[in-house]
């Protein structure tokens, strides 16, 4: 199942961040091509370095989230945030979206780090930031349809299976890849990032809801 759309009937802002943060990555994504290894090496986020020195390696924690291993990585990070993030924007609002994206990507960036905190392998892209996304969207708009493309078909589907479906994916991956992660120190996806961001985004859209919800006097 490949999203390629959804709702946004119910969407009457223009979102601005969603835009923005689409922009940076992309823009971001010239620049790691143009500096090569020694540009990734630098501002990718290094889970050894960050045990050996987080005081100087900390700022890597923000500039990983704008960073990605290839075009089809940027493509289908992209692509999500463009399909899921208006509609989160518009519930939550433009500034509080922007600090809902990168709280969710520094909570899946740190996920990915207890579980591998000795591995010398970069880690980068906004894989975990738009995992948070998704998380909020499905508790904000559990009724929501979304079009994916199955084979050559586009159909309509519910945004619960279909997001769903997709971190049921990265679970068992995430919890298959720890042991792997212990006795080979090779690259690959960081799941367990995608389900930290996840998991960050819902806890964090509890949080907002409840704090927009009005107060109540007896």
């Amino acid at each position: 199942m490949f999203p390629i759309g959804d709702d946004n009937s119910q969407v009457r802002i223009t979102p601005i961040v969603t835009t923005a943060l689409i922009i940076a990555n992309v823009l971001f994504f010239f620049i790691e091509m143009n500096g090569g290894d020694a540009f990734i090496q630098k501002w990718s986020f290094i889970p050894s370095r960050f045990t050996q020195d987080p005081a100087s390696s900390w700022p890597t924690i923000f500039t990983a989230m704008f960073m990605h291993g290839g075009w089809m990585h940027l493509f289908g990070n992209m692509l999500y945030l463009y399909i899921f993030g208006d509609n989160v924007e518009e519930s939550f609002g433009h500034v509080k979206f922007l600090i809902f994206y990168l709280v969710a990507g520094i909570a899946a960036t740190f996920v990915q780090y207890f579980f591998n905190e000795g591995s010398g392998i970069p880690n980068l892209g906004a894989s975990g930031a738009i995992a948070g996304v998704l998380g909020a969207y499905i508790l904000l708009f559990p009724q929501a349809r979304v079009d994916v493309l199955v084979g050559r078909m586009v159909t309509s589907m519910p945004a619960l299976i279909v997001i769903g479906f997709w971190f049921v994916l990265q679970l068992f991956s995430g919890v298959g890849s720890i042991a792997d992660t212990q006795t080979a120190d090779t690259g690959g996806v960081a799941y367990m990032a995608h389900v930290g961001g996840f998991a960050a985004g819902l806890a964090i859209a509890l949080l907002f809801k409840g704090l927009s919800r009005p107060s109540r006097t007896i």
